[in-house]
């Protein structure tokens, strides 16, 4: 039996092909963090090499980018070639059967802009006047509950119960 299943972070945008068959390919590396620590006492990651085909290839590249969070099933294979000095190359990679996007695309930009921001910057950003802050309506049968569906909610880790 081959099978493997393994969840971790695109280190780079998805790389998708359309080789001589016409068959859509997309190749990405996944960073999967190991369960334990090494001895200096840091965690160390596994960099997988992925590979899927045909309409989730074009999905992959459509959905997903560097940071997504994804989840992928499928079995690994061993390949070889002639490298340019003549040598034989061994390439050991996952095939996807499947992949699953575990964050949205907008929520992966937003986690990394928030790392982003917090490595660059001395200062938490405030609000401005500028800033536009919805009002509440006072008449109910105006009010759309789904309004704001699908915008990011800004919460501290302090407001968690876990």
């Amino acid at each position: 039996m081959n099978k493997v299943v393994i969840v971790g972070r695109l280190t780079r945008d998805p790389d998708l092909r359309y080789p001589s068959t016409n068959v859509p390919v997309a190749n990405f590396t996944v960073a999967v963090n190991r369960p334990f620590e090494n001895q200096n006492g840091e965690r160390v990651a596994d960099f997988i090499n992925v590979i899927v085909w045909r309409n989730q290839a074009e999905n992959v590249k459509k959905y997903v980018g560097k940071g997504s969070l994804v989840g992928v099933e499928g079995r690994i294979q061993t390949r070889n070639y002639d490298g340019a000095d003549g040598k034989k190359v061994y390439v050991t990679e996952v095939v996807a059967d499947r992949v699953e996007f575990l964050e949205s695309r907008n929520a992966s930009q937003a986690r990394m802009a928030s790392e982003n921001n917090y490595t660059t910057q001395s200062e938490p950003q405030m609000n401005t006047p500028e800033e536009e802050v919805p009002q509440p309506t006072t008449n109910i049968e105006e009010e759309d509950p789904f309004a704001n569906f699908g915008n990011e909610i800004e919460i501290s880790d302090d407001d968690l119960p876990f």
